[in-house]
């Protein structure tokens, strides 16, 4: 080529598809996996439903399905949308605020993309990675972020989010993910309160992420964004991914909020738009599913029966792992996730598992190095001498060591067993180097 024509990266991986490069050459090997590093429900043995499946038959039927959208998104159902926020009565929606892409990833690439490159979002940490990747790419530095307490059920760290915000001023909006991805917390409306309070006070406006909002157990209760923004800016993300769960239909959403009340954030809200007007519209056939799956008879129970799910794996991790010496574990209460955390000075280079075929020990070992943070080095001999496939928790931006692993697996017997292996060899790579 003429000149390098490659954009600088940022030194980071998107380690949950990464890591799977890894276990592929570990297959070729012979080295049975199991999958924890994603959370695609159908990859773990998920069934939709056969109501589900004949609602989307039914559809394929009309023409309409085939054709573009608007750009925004089928008005049908962002009208049906507007409706279910607006019957809680806290705030009145039109369907006009509420904009479709192609997956929730699309949409917050377009959201950190349209802003001023000096223009900053504090977000969680750990984070998930889509956010993260998002706004380093649209800034070029790490973000700011305020931390969330892992020896407080992960709570997030209300005082620091509010110093940061005051003290820097390039700060323009707070990321919210509830529940949250990595950690399964479940944001308490007083929180929710209080960090809307801040935005207020400080000139802020609102992302919150609300993937996983029908995704809650263990008797935890929050409140959507929705119900206490007041006329504070700000926008809800959701989507079917993990819902219904249809993630290869790659649908996601945004309901804009108090965008009339601030002109500032009304160019904003345009210039995503504008950006959206390039590809023309989202995806038909999900968009047009989604009033007719959502309000099907069987949606409710459906729903409730994969939470109790989700519970019970819930309840299996935390029951085999809180008292495993070395880490710090708490119970997941929303999305399926579950987060554990090494105690500091755990870990180090020295430790290892064994490995018993070679191949598969000299391959892991080769692309290990003395940089390698030290969470990733346990993931990578995990995988090797196991086959258990989790996510380091320093991907997600974090200086906390630990791994995240998923509570999707459909044979709670099979499930109980990975844990239980997890935790073995949790306490034997920590004593290896003693």
């Amino acid at each position: 080529m003429r000149f390098d024509i490659a954009k600088s990266g940022t030194g980071l991986t998107y380690e949950i598809r990464n890591i799977v490069g890894v276990a592929d050459k570990l297959r070729k090997y012979g080295k049975k996996i199991t999958w924890e590093n994603i959370g695609d429900p159908i990859a773990k043995g998920e069934t939709v439903p056969d109501w589900m499946k004949d609602t989307l038959i039914e559809l394929m039927r009309d023409d309409g399905s085939y054709a573009y959208s608007p750009t925004k998104g089928i008005n049908e159902t962002r009208e049906f949308i507007a409706e279910e926020v607006s019957r809680r009565g806290k705030y009145q929606l039109h369907m006009e605020d509420i904009i479709f892409f192609n997956g929730l990833g699309d949409a917050i690439a377009r959201a950190y993309s349209a802003m001023r490159i000096d223009a900053r979002i504090i977000m969680p940490e750990p984070t998930y990675s889509t956010h993260l990747l998002s706004e380093i790419h649209h800034a070029s530095f790490p973000p700011n972020t305020y931390r969330m307490n892992p020896y407080h059920n992960w709570h997030p760290d209300i005082a620091e989010l509010e110093r940061k915000v005051k003290s820097h001023n390039t700060i323009v909006g707070a990321l919210v993910i509830n529940p949250d991805n990595p950690t399964g917390f479940v944001y308490p409306p007083k929180t929710i309160q209080k960090i809307v309070s801040i935005a207020k006070e400080y000139d802020l406006f609102l992302i919150f992420d609300e993937t996983y909002r029908n995704i809650i157990y263990n008797d935890q209760q929050t409140l959507p964004l929705s119900d206490v923004i007041g006329d504070v800016p700000g926008m809800s993300m959701k989507g079917i991914s993990k819902e219904f769960p249809w993630p290869g239909a790659r649908c996601g959403w945004i309901e804009v909020y108090n965008a009339d009340k601030d002109e500032t954030f009304s160019r904003y809200i345009a210039a995503i738009l504008t950006q959206k007007m390039s590809e023309v519209c989202s995806t038909t056939l999900p968009q047009m599913a989604i009033p007719k799956i959502m309000t099907h008879p069987e949606y409710g129970a459906y729903l409730e029966a994969r939470n109790r799910h989700y519970e019970r794996l819930s309840s299996t991790a935390f029951s085999i792992l809180k008292d495993v010496p070395y880490i710090v574990v708490n119970r997941t209460n929303g999305a399926f996730y579950m987060t554990v955390v090494f105690n500091e000075a755990v870990l180090n280079s020295r430790q290892n598992l064994a490995v018993d075929e070679p191949a598969i020990r000299d391959y892991a070992e080769s692309i290990m190095s003395d940089k390698m943070e030290y969470d990733k080095r346990f993931v990578y001999y995990l995988l090797a001498a196991t086959g258990i496939c989790l996510v380091p928790l320093t991907s997600f931006f974090t200086s906390l060591p630990g791994f995240r692993l998923t509570l999707l697996e459909k044979d709670e017997g099979r499930f109980e067993e990975t844990v239980q292996t997890i935790a073995s060899k949790i306490v034997e790579y920590v004593e290896s180097s003693r």
